[in-house]
């Protein structure tokens, strides 16, 4: 089955739908090192300086994963980067990659900045794969153990 990548609302269903699964993901590949639900600034993320937010949607009109950009300083950083499992390792990953790529250049950013965990290695593998180079821990993930950050310069070419 094919899919496609479609810009939406923050607030669209569908995205919210994913947002809470990658929530659930993350705490459970990251439970030792969790605060108590509830309490737990680095896991939110809200509408506030979101510029773009992505879904890949199968032919069938299943959402099948998101990503956003949102404003950090003068770069985009990528938030809520999601696939669902069932859809892993077909492409989707690197298709939302390369939409929010030509989103952050149509934007003027001069750099698109990210944050994963290093429970995350096929993110870090997608990543790396895709250009992205390991910078200083920022923000609110300073002090957060097994934090990896990476930015890239949006090319004309991707």
């Amino acid at each position: 089955m094919a899919f496609s990548i479609r810009s939406v609302s923050w607030d669209d269903p569908a995205g919210e739908a994913l947002r809470a699964a990658m929530r659930a993901e993350i705490r459970e590949r990251y439970a030792d090192r969790m605060p108590p639900v509830g309490d737990e600034p680095q896991m939110v993320v809200t509408s506030e300086g979101v510029v773009w937010v992505g879904l890949a949607v199968a032919d069938d009109g299943t959402a099948i994963g998101h990503a956003l950009l949102r404003r950090h300083g003068p770069d985009l950083e990528i938030k809520r980067m999601y696939v669902a499992p069932a859809w892993r390792g077909r492409g989707v990953a690197a298709a939302l990659l390369d939409a929010v790529e030509v989103e952050a250049r149509r934007l003027g950013a001069p750099r698109v900045i990210l944050h994963t965990g290093d429970r995350q290695p096929e993110a870090v593998a997608l990543y790396v794969r895709h250009g992205y180079q390991p910078i200083p821990v920022y923000g609110v993930y300073v002090g957060m153990p097994g934090a990896h950050c990476f930015a890239k310069v949006p090319s004309a070419t991707g």
